[in-house]
């Protein structure tokens, strides 16, 4: 069984946004395993009750429950995790969030956390669990165990898959996507489906985690991409598609070679996505606004460039500043993140970035506050003054703190400005 601890109905703040998406790495190692012959289950929780899980598990009885875990679903999981250890299952986690937090885990009943990418990981790992349980696997790359004398094994990490060309596309038809396109329909009135056409990103940023995909960066061919968007549109007709990618834009030659794969089979699906403002030209918003491009997010993050260098972010927020605005004149609405409270900021920097977005008046913005995310370099540079507002089991790297910063209360006070 291959599941994800996202349940929509139990998050209030998910059920007042609703733009739910499916698990798409659960999906692609559901479409690799089972085209190697393995027998697979996927149990998308996204709109089910906790109920239909423990139904669900208590029926069926997987001798192997493979759980992916982020930052949101820590508390889920663990509940998961009891769940399947006392109905006989070997529990093995994968996600960003285990692969910090692999001792945590196992001291609630995971068996095995698989750093990075799956596929290959539960390939070589589920014959042997299947024969000899979760133990001795110290020749299985990427992964981390713990023995039956208590010591825990961290392999030696697996390399990235290469070719992914190589994957199956998403093995979409294991969940019910029609139900996430008439979702969106009836909150946004557009359905969408969401794909990626890379994997990993070179970039430096010191508090973004690599913990999956690693800093490297892999892409699919344009037409293995085209091919996939051909395949989703004649099977679910969606109004518009998400490209979930880091930064769609980063590869300049595949960017332009994929819009003239499009054009060519004549595929125009509006859509939205994310880039940098390093990663744009006037020719690329051209031609973003060709293929159909609704909204770009532009992760600035910060209006200070005081702050961005601080969190090298390698972008500049005057050329940020000038690319919303040449969105704009195309026709593309711009989204922009801000991330407030990072290490060092003053308000100086805060009215700073006010004045940003004023000027730069996106068309929506998203802000939240900085919290320290373990395994990246801004984790270890307040490592000595982190402080968790809630018990482990209970909360997430969100509920981390950093003693000495500005107050919650202050952060999220009205300005006067």
């Amino acid at each position: 069984m291959l599941t994800h601890g996202y349940f929509l109905a139990e998050d209030p703040h998910e059920r007042a946004v609703m733009k739910p998406y499916p698990p798409l790495g659960v999906l692609y190692i559901s479409a690799y395993l089972k085209a190697r012959e393995f027998d697979v289950a996927v149990f998308d929780t996204t709109f089910r009750r906790w109920e239909d899980f423990v139904t669900y598990v208590r029926q069926t009885r997987p001798p192997v429950a493979g759980i992916y875990c982020n930052l949101l679903t820590r508390p889920t999981v663990l509940r998961m995790v009891r769940l399947c250890k006392e109905l006989g299952a070997t529990v093995v986690l994968g996600g960003p969030e285990p692969a910090n937090y692999a001792e945590e885990y196992f001291q609630r009943g995971a068996d095995v956390v698989a750093i990075g990418e799956g596929e290959h990981t539960m390939e070589e790992l589920l014959p042997h669990l299947l024969q000899k349980g979760p133990t001795a696997m110290q020749a299985i790359r990427g992964i981390v165990y713990r023995e039956d004398d208590g010591r825990i094994v961290r392999t030696p990490a697996r390399p990235f898959i290469p070719d992914l060309d190589a994957l199956p596309f998403p093995d979409r038809a294991a969940i019910d996507i029609p139900t996430y396109i008439r979702v969106w329909r009836e909150h946004h009135g557009m359905g969408s489906v969401s794909l990626i056409t890379a994997r990993g990103s070179p970039y430096t940023c010191t508090w973004c985690s690599h913990a999956v995909f690693g800093s490297s960066h892999r892409r699919r061919s344009s037409q293995n991409v085209a091919d996939e968007l051909e395949t989703i549109v004649q099977t679910y007709h969606p109004d518009v598609v998400w490209y979930a990618d880091d930064v769609f834009t980063i590869h300049y030659g595949w960017f332009f070679q994929y819009a003239a794969e499009l054009k060519r089979r004549g595929l125009r699906v509006p859509f939205e996505t994310i880039s940098r403002e390093d990663r744009l030209n006037e020719a690329v918003v051209r031609t973003l606004a060709e293929m159909g491009c609704l909204r770009l997010w532009v992760g600035i993050e910060n209006g200070s460039q005081r702050v961005l260098d601080a969190m090298d972010r390698r972008v500049n927020a005057e050329r940020a500043r000038w690319f919303i605005r040449l969105l704009r004149r195309y026709g593309i609405e711009t989204g922009v993140f801000i991330m407030l409270g990072y290490e060092g900021e003053d308000v100086a920097d805060i009215q700073t970035t006010l004045k940003f977005l004023k000027e730069a008046d996106p068309d929506v913005f998203l802000t939240t506050g900085a919290y320290p995310i373990k395994g990246t370099p801004y984790y270890d540079l307040v490592a000595d003054r982190i402080v968790a507002r809630k018990p482990w089991d209970e909360g997430s790297d969100r509920d981390l703190t950093i003693a000495g910063r500005h107050s919650r209360r202050f952060m999220s006070s009205p300005s006067d400005g």
